[in-house]
C-alpha cells in the first residue's frame, strides 16, 4: 500500500492542518515509510498468537483493595485554611 500527495492533503484538510508543499511531500514520504512497516507486520503468521492486553506478563500490579481506617473529620479540618467546623469553606466561584 502506497500513499499519495492527494491523501496526505486530504487528511490534512480533515484535520484542519495547513500544509506547505515541502510538509506534504516530507508527511508522504514518513506515511508511506509507516505503511511499509504495517505490511510487513501483516505478513506475519498470527494464528496461533493468542490475544494480549499487554506485551508484558506481569498481570494485575495494584495493591488488593483493602478498608483501612480513615481521619477523622476534626483531623482532615486541621489543616484547612478555613472551616466551619463540619465543612471546608473556600471563596463562591459560580455566579
Amino acid at each position: 500500500m502506497s500513499i499519495t500527495p492527494d491523501q496526505v492533503r486530504h487528511v490534512a484538510l480533515l484535520s484542519r492542518l495547513q500544509l506547505g508543499e515541502d510538509e506534504v511531500e516530507r508527511y508522504t514520504k514518513q506515511l508511506d515509510a509507516i505503511l511499509g512497516h504495517v505490511e510487513q507486520l501483516n505478513a506475519l503468521d498470527t494464528s496461533n498468537v493468542e490475544p494480549m492486553i499487554t506485551a508484558t506478563v506481569s498481570g494485575n500490579v495494584f495493591r488488593p483493595d483493602e478498608p483501612r481506617p480513615s481521619l477523622t473529620r476534626e483531623e482532615a479540618l486541621q489543616s484547612a485554611p478555613k472551616s466551619d467546623g463540619e465543612f471546608f469553606v473556600v471563596p463562591k466561584v459560580i455566579e
